[in-house]
């Protein structure tokens, strides 16, 4: 057993790091688990990347990522199915259960929401009997509304969920980021209804003022606005069991020392769950 059970850190929190060194500093701080991303996979090549974290005794507990699937323009949709169909196949072989997506937003000079959500539905179904032959379930991630525009036309879990629910739990599911969901006054309820599609559960913070690039306004947890013990409860509560990334995008965690960062993510992983009913 590790000694932070749960806990799995991805690679965007570390993000100066390589793939080995940041295996390295799981190892290290007694972390099992790590999320990957495709472009650290694609600097060492996906086949050496699985023999490095599994030497390293290390479980994949996701591959960031895919989507961008909003555009329907016969050009871009099959330069995204391409792409995501690599992602997979590329998830399959790290030892990735899941292959998150973050689906894509308002294609350039357009405002046809419904439009650009209906495309993020037409490409799930060209996409899951790959991904179902792969072994690899396709997890959608709801963004904070203000990614709207330009990374994510699903906002909510709710609408996350009505899109999953044309498919086999196996085969799409959804994750729940702290950072995107916490202040959503149905969360409760949709997570209670999320069940077993809930495929992969991330924390961060809510961290004032937003940066510039509201992108990198997480921190570290406690740092913030989000209760993330409460919202840990209910994620448990619906069933959830399996590992939690510690997923941060901040300027000033990514120029720390990446030692200091993981011990951080250490310390403040266990008060958290130190804090929950689980």
């Amino acid at each position: 057993m590790t000694a932070h059970p749960r806990l799995s850190l991805n690679q965007a929190t570390t993000k100066r790091w390589t793939l080995p060194e940041t295996v390295a500093g799981c190892v290290e701080a007694g972390i099992g688990g790590i999320g990957l991303w495709r472009d650290r996979v694609a600097e060492v090549g996906a086949g050496r990347a699985a023999r490095i974290v599994a030497d390293a005794g290390l479980t994949v507990t996701s591959l960031c990522r895919g989507g961008f699937l909003s555009d329907g323009e016969p050009a871009a949709r099959k330069a995204a199915y391409d792409d995501n169909r690599r992602a997979i196949d590329e998830a399959a072989l790290v030892g990735a259960p899941e292959l998150l997506l973050v689906v894509g937003g308002l294609p350039a000079g357009s405002r046809d929401l419904a439009g650009a959500r209906a495309a993020v539905a037409d490409a799930l179904t060209e996409l899951a009997p790959h991904a179902r032959a792969a072994g690899v379930r396709l997890v959608l991630e709801p963004l904070h509304p203000m990614f709207c525009a330009d990374r994510a036309v699903v906002s909510t879990l709710g609408q996350a969920l009505d899109m999953a629910d044309a498919f086999e739990p196996r085969e799409v599911a959804v994750c729940v980021d702290t950072y995107h969901v916490w202040w959503d006054p149905t969360l409760a309820a949709q997570l209670a209804r999320g069940g077993e599609r809930i495929a992969l559960y991330q924390v961060s913070d809510w961290v004032l003022p937003l940066a510039a690039d509201a992108l990198l306004s997480r921190g570290h947890l406690g740092d913030g606005s989000i209760d993330t013990a409460s919202i840990t409860d209910l994620v448990t509560a619906a069933g959830y069991t399996g590992w939690i990334e510690v997923e941060i995008f901040r300027q000033d965690v990514w120029d720390a020392p990446g030692r200091d960062t993981v011990a951080r993510v250490v310390s403040t992983f266990d008060a958290m769950m130190r804090s929950t009913h689980s």
